[in-house]
């Protein structure tokens, strides 16, 4: 099958080698596992490729085609331990190819209206949250913001200095501390959660997608929902106290602790925003930021 790579992806990945291969790494993986090629998913996301497909019984599937730096084993662990309970269920594949149940691509929660769609979501997300599998090989959310902290100060100093204010990056960093000198539970997250990674199913209404999964506290996952829309937030005018009662309610709706959910979204929206600016995306940046000055 002769295809060009989605611009989206080309765009986020670069033209690289593993981009430059996918037409041969879709074809040869669906001689490999007996499956014919219905069409790529146009424009795509902006880390894998997905590919509509039919197994050999005739029965609707999707191929996805994960980097190897995106680390596909995980996602694999992830999807292969929650078993199609409130994500997508893993069907097979090998290396970076996964094969998956076919949803509804172009009708995911983010559709709906905001107050039905964070409550889909949200119910979604709760069916995810469980324990992990014995000698799993997921990272910590202490692993995993380290990483972050230490490109956070050099971000931060580099971008315009109207841009970045210097003392919300440290109240997020203070934040990030204080919140793991105790962590009250180390569950499976999804890791990216958003409203445009939850699709429509057949066997169930809802299910999530795309997860980079580690482990460590709920409020920590629930910390992307609560950023989610912010276009939407910033341009109300009563912005700032609609963000502060999405968190709470999100909280109770959830049983989080609405401090530590403030804190992890405090911390995840200034780590999203400097990093957006830094790659050069400053309307995404800013709207970030301007969110986590409000809570």
């Amino acid at each position: 099958m002769g295809f060009e790579p989605p611009r989206r992806l080309v765009r986020a990945l670069g033209d690289n080698d593993w981009t430059g291969q996918l037409p041969k790494l879709v074809e040869d993986t669906a001689v490999r596992d007996g499956l014919e090629i219905e069409r790529v998913m146009v424009p795509g996301g902006r880390s894998s490729l997905v590919v509509l497909v039919r197994r050999r019984d005739g029965t609707p599937a999707a191929l996805k085609l994960v980097p190897p730096f995106a680390g596909p084993a995980l996602e694999r662990a992830a999807l292969a331990h929650w078993n199609g309970f409130g994500a997508v269920r893993l069907l097979g594949g090998s290396g970076g190819a996964l094969l998956l149940e076919r949803l509804h691509p172009e009708l995911s929660v983010r559709s709906l209206p905001e107050a039905k769609a964070l409550l889909e979501a949200a119910g979604t997300m709760r069916r995810l949250w469980v324990e992990p599998p014995s000698g799993h090989g997921f990272e910590t959310v202490a692993e995993r913001t380290a990483r972050q902290v230490s490109a956070l100060p050099e971000r931060a100093a580099a971008a315009p200095q109207a841009l970045v204010d210097e003392a919300l990056v440290d109240e997020a960093l203070a934040a990030r501390e204080e919140l793991l000198a105790h962590s009250p539970e180390s569950l499976l997250l999804h890791g990216n959660f958003r409203q445009s990674k939850v699709l429509a199913g057949d066997r169930t209404p809802w299910l999530a997608v795309g997860p980079e999964p580690l482990v460590g506290e709920r409020a920590y996952d629930l910390a992307r929902l609560a950023r989610d829309r912010v276009e939407d937030l910033v341009a109300a005018a009563a912005g700032a106290s609609a963000a502060r009662r999405r968190v709470n309610r999100l909280a109770d709706s959830l049983d989080v602790d609405r401090d530590r959910l403030r804190g992890w979204t405090l911390f995840r929206a200034v780590e999203s925003g400097t990093r957006a600016i830094a790659e050069g995306r400053h309307a995404e940046g800013e709207l970030s930021l301007e969110f986590a000055g409000w809570l």
